[in-house]
């Protein structure tokens, strides 16, 4: 259906050539709609993104257990019992969050901004993905597409943070599967080196974007 929806958009917006950006789980719809190859596509930023939810769970469940012992615990005890909506496993949960979601203290209004609204309206992301990042109970729990990357045929970025939950390991899976994409780590950054190395972040999409476009001719994508 998102698939559907990218390719709807672009028809009623007149769009045939484009560059796509996805972040995040933006990047898995991204992905999912660059291995149609549809025509006019030039290219393809892919941030902060898996190519698996079992490689994600896999390094999430790493990086989890560099947790102190006692927030370890505490996320255990209230999955284990079905209390994730109970407010000391949303604290623990956000240690997590201030070490692989975004390193910045204090966090930038925007982001505050997007959590309030999921908290508010949880019902996509519980129903996609489940009650915390880590905790898979959704739709997206099986979902993978390592199989397919070798159709993506347009130049592609792929970025991430050191300390992303989205893992250097994740995105270097991206990059050896699409041929001749870039990989970029951002040093400083989690998952949202957008927000955290803004900067240095707008500087290299720009001159990718700069270099296709100085290489790639209209339609031919």
């Amino acid at each position: 259906m998102y698939v559907e929806e990218i390719a709807a958009v672009r028809q009623a917006l007149g769009l045939h050539d484009v560059h796509l950006f996805g972040q995040s789980w933006g990047g898995m719809l991204a992905l999912e709609y660059a291995v149609t190859r549809p025509l006019g596509l030039k290219s393809l930023i892919l941030a902060d993104t898996p190519a698996s939810t079992a490689q994600f769970v896999a390094e999430l469940n790493r990086l989890r257990a560099e947790l102190p012992l006692e927030v370890q615990a505490t996320l255990a005890q209230h999955e284990a019992a079905g209390t994730t909506n109970e407010p000391a496993y949303q604290e623990a949960v956000m240690v997590f969050y201030r070490r692989h979601m975004c390193r910045l203290d204090p966090w930038p209004d925007c982001l505050n901004r997007t959590f309030a609204g999921m908290a508010q309206w949880p019902e996509v992301y519980r129903t996609m993905w489940g009650p915390s990042e880590f905790h898979f109970t959704g739709t997206l729990r099986e979902w993978r597409i390592e199989d397919g990357l070798g159709e993506i045929r347009v130049p592609t970025l792929v970025l991430g943070g050191r300390y992303d939950e989205v893992t250097p390991a994740m995105t270097e899976t991206l990059h050896r599967g699409i041929s001749g994409s870039e990989w970029v780590i951002f040093e400083q950054s989690a998952h949202m080196p957008h927000l955290e190395e803004t900067e240095l972040y707008l500087e290299t999409v720009n001159a990718f974007l700069a270099r296709v476009e100085a290489t790639t001719q209209p339609g031919l994508a």
